[in-house]
């Protein structure tokens, strides 16, 4: 919620931070921004009932392998735009093995409808 939240407002001094060149226009930023936003609520929704919310963690694991995936596909490439989005890859691909392994204990503790 707050990467998402910090981009939204804040995208012109991290992009200058960071060194990137600012997109063509706000919104590329702002509707990413939203989006990851969006994402963090969810993952609260999950904190606050993990085992009601076994759907969100399937959505959540999709969502961090594609973007580690994703980042990795650049970062061997050579052609990653900013080391951060390689960073936030790898925090991805450890969420990503949480989630799985997280889902792997709910299915025994209580086996998908």
């Amino acid at each position: 919620i707050a990467l998402g939240l910090a981009f939204f407002l804040l995208w012109e001094p991290i992009f200058e931070w960071l060194g990137m060149a600012a997109p063509p226009h706000v919104a590329y930023v702002h509707l990413l921004a939203v989006f990851v936003t969006v994402q963090g609520i969810s993952y609260a929704f999950v904190a606050a009932d993990p085992l009601e919310n076994l759907g969100l963690v399937k959505v959540g694991v999709i969502y961090k392998a594609g973007y580690a995936a994703l980042a990795g596909w650049y970062l061997l490439i050579d052609d990653i735009p900013a080391m951060f989005f390689a960073w936030f890859g790898l925090f991805d691909f450890v969420f990503f093995i949480a989630f799985v392994l997280f889902l792997r204990w709910a299915w025994r503790v209580m086996p998908p409808r």
